[in-house]
């Protein structure tokens, strides 16, 4: 006689939940692959983009900020935001930066084609290699690009080794997770200013920070 226990109908359906939740997350991100072949369009000036950011929200690990650059590169809005959610989600991240970018700028969905871009740039721990994380944040980004109505651009990762633009393989030392951000004064005031939106409900004119 054999004696055995059957897994109740509870544990059953808890397991399945578990299980489709897992397969659901991972859908909601980008492969390196899957990112590079998507057209995202390139930086001109890279390093000036993230210094200037890094100026501006000093982003510490598991904090993300999100830019609108208009069609020449200048910065026309951003927010700075911690990362919340538990688990490497595209879909919670993608509602986080939705959330921000309704907050500091109008969506564009009236327009044919979208005139504004927006960039993510994300401080966190480890190296520059890409991680589930990662390809989170970029599904997210995508995804709240195409609801606000604003081409997708750049993801950049951060770390204490530097910055990197993902998907490029362009990057540098400086800025890093952990050094200075340079003053607001030394940035250079660019040729048309115009008010800058920024995540604190702030106000200044547009300024450029020079790259390093």
């Amino acid at each position: 006689m054999t004696f055995g226990f059957a897994p109740s109908a509870a544990t059953s359906i808890s397991a399945s939940s578990v299980s489709a939740d897992s397969a659901n997350r991972l859908a909601r991100m980008l492969e390196p692959a899957e990112w590079a072949a998507a057209g995202i369009p390139l930086l001109r000036s890279p390093r000036e983009v993230v210094s200037g950011l890094h100026t501006r929200h000093r982003p510490t690990p598991e904090t993300a900020v999100v830019a609108v650059l208009d069609h020449e590169e200048r910065l026309t809005a951003s927010a700075s935001f911690a990362r919340r959610s538990v688990s490497a989600d595209g879909w919670e991240f993608r509602n986080a930066l939705l959330a921000h970018l309704r907050r500091v700028i109008p969506h564009d969905l009236r327009r044919r084609t979208p005139v504004r871009t927006a960039v993510l740039l994300y401080c966190r721990e480890g190296d520059e290699r890409w991680t589930e994380e990662d390809g989170a944040w970029m599904w997210g980004l995508r995804d709240a690009c195409t609801l606000h109505g604003l081409r997708c651009g750049a993801y950049i990762t951060l770390t204490r080794g530097g910055w990197q633009v993902l998907g490029e393989g362009r990057g540098g030392r400086r800025p890093n997770s952990i050094s200075t951000p340079a003053a607001l004064a030394d940035t250079v005031a660019d040729h048309d200013p115009f008010p800058l939106r920024t995540g604190g409900g702030a106000a200044e004119p547009l300024r450029r920070t020079a790259a390093r």
